[in-house]
């Protein structure tokens, strides 16, 4: 069956000035799982990335990692929503904790929180409303799986990749958030549809990552 491979990008520069870099870890990464996947002889006759820096340096480390060349597709609804700029309309006022966008406990917990409060329309004048981010997302992965396609990579990020599974599966939005904070660096997850349905197949597979690299290659931000 056609098989859409969502993934999320390596690991990126947490708690530096630009967040939307690769580390070399992140870089590492990519190329393992590229790696993986010509082992595996999965080869995609479509690769696709949003518009982040993060997401289209992963996409090539995969490519690089199978030794293949492909011109990418790109799909602005795979990006992240801007955590940043939700948190700056539900501060807007003041009062902001500290830590939040440095320290990993503390950037989770607000995460949390933040989510839940946008998914029920209660942040003033958001960046982009709850609805229209869960719209675009879905946007992207109708436009991904089409005719004439067997497989599809598509980079993403974890919050758009999760909200694609808890649409799929018709969750309450509390499940998005709790599949996103799971998530690891370069993890696939697999949709297979047919011309009258979409299946979910596999969430958050990391084959790539091995007991022999797992204490260099796991993370998670």
């Amino acid at each position: 069956m056609p098989t859409l491979y969502l993934i999320r990008h390596g690991q990126a520069s947490f708690g530096a000035d630009d967040y939307d870099v690769l580390s070399p870890i992140g870089h590492e990464q990519a190329r393992a799982l590229g790696a993986w996947f010509a082992q595996e002889g999965i080869t995609p006759d479509l690769v696709a990335h949003g518009t982040l820096r993060r997401q289209k340096e992963t996409l090539a480390g995969i490519l690089d990692g199978m030794k293949i060349d492909r011109q990418p597709e790109e799909h602005p609804g795979l990006d992240e929503y801007d955590f940043g700029a939700l948190l700056q309309a539900k501060y807007a006022a003041g009062g902001e904790p500290e830590g939040m966008m440095t320290d990993h406990k503390s950037h989770f917990r607000t995460l949390r929180t933040t989510v839940a409060e946008w998914q029920r329309d209660e942040i003033p004048n958001p960046p982009e409303t709850w609805g229209a981010f869960a719209d675009r997302v879905d946007t992207a992965c109708r436009a991904l799986m089409r005719d004439g396609v067997d497989t599809v990579f598509a980079v993403s990020s974890g919050g758009a990749i999760s909200q694609a599974v808890s649409a799929l599966l018709e969750t309450p939005g509390v499940h998005q958030t709790k599949m996103q904070l799971q998530m690891k660096n370069t993890a696939v997850t697999r949709f297979i549809w047919t011309p009258r349905a979409t299946y979910f197949h596999g969430f958050n597979e990391t084959p790539h990552i091995t007991a022999a690299n797992a204490d260099r290659l796991l993370t998670y931000a």
